[in-house]
């Protein structure tokens, strides 16, 4: 039930989240299967979460054979649409604590942004059901680095100060999700890499995420246009250098 009502949840930005969250940067996929020891071309992988698709392209363009699966319809129509008459993509409507496929057929079972939402006991059993002897678990996080910059600690401190469902590095309790400690862990690994990105981009981004979808539209779009206002104010020319790191955790 968690997983269906996410999905709606997420089926309302599904077209901002298609537009403008972030790629992984190159560093990423190959940390991914050296730490694994899974080559990724010939690979199958099943990509739990994944929404729009950002991995799933990445991986199918690296050779993979991909299963998509995803509890929101509207998220995976643009995967879909991006990837139609592409070879070596599937994509289910499905829930990641009961994978829809059968025992020891997976070499990956990647969660990009995903694995939080799912129960940390059961979502493991499934994906352990999933692989084959070698086999590993990926997940990793695109994560804004607020440490790194006055200006995006100041952002995220408005952002947990105006938006209730916010959960974010503005909060001293935000750490990274503890998949780490649900599986035997191979490596974890932080990956830094910088954004840059347009304004009008940067707040498509911001409403992408779950605690804008959770506001009424008026409140999201004043929130929004309040954000607007103070980065045109601090950046003219209109360009951000948003400083990232990705947060990679493999293991079997």
């Amino acid at each position: 039930m968690i997983e269906r009502a996410l999905g709606k949840v997420f089926d309302r930005v599904a077209e901002a989240y298609d537009a403008a969250r972030p790629h992984y940067p190159d560093e990423v996929y190959g940390a991914l299967s050296e730490i694994s020891g899974v080559p990724l071309a010939g690979a199958t992988v099943v990509d739990v979460g994944a929404g729009t698709g950002i991995l799933t392209r990445a991986l199918q363009a690296r050779g993979a054979r991909v299963l998509a699966v995803d509890p929101g319809a509207e998220m995976l129509s643009f995967l879909v649409s991006r990837l139609s008459g592409t070879a070596g993509v599937a994509a289910v409507i499905g829930d990641g604590n009961v994978l829809p496929v059968a025992d020891g057929s997976a070499d990956l079972v990647t969660y990009a942004q995903s694995w939080h939402w799912l129960d940390p006991a059961v979502s493991i059993a499934e994906a352990r059901r999933a692989l084959r002897p070698g086999g590993a678990m990926a997940a990793c996080w695109n994560l804004a680095d607020a440490r790194a910059v006055e200006w995006l600690a100041d952002y995220e401190a408005r952002l947990s100060a105006e938006a209730p469902g916010y959960w974010g590095p503005a909060h001293e309790q935000w750490r990274v999700p503890p998949i780490a400690t649900a599986f035997e862990v191979v490596e974890e690994r932080w990956i830094p890499w910088t954004r840059r990105i347009g304004i009008e981009e940067f707040l498509l981004d911001l409403r992408s995420h779950s605690y804008m979808a959770a506001l009424p539209d008026e409140a999201a779009g004043e929130l929004v246009g309040r954000r607007r206002a103070e980065l045109q104010a601090a950046f003219p020319d209109g360009i951000l250098s948003v400083p990232m790191r990705v947060y990679l955790a493999v293991g079997r």
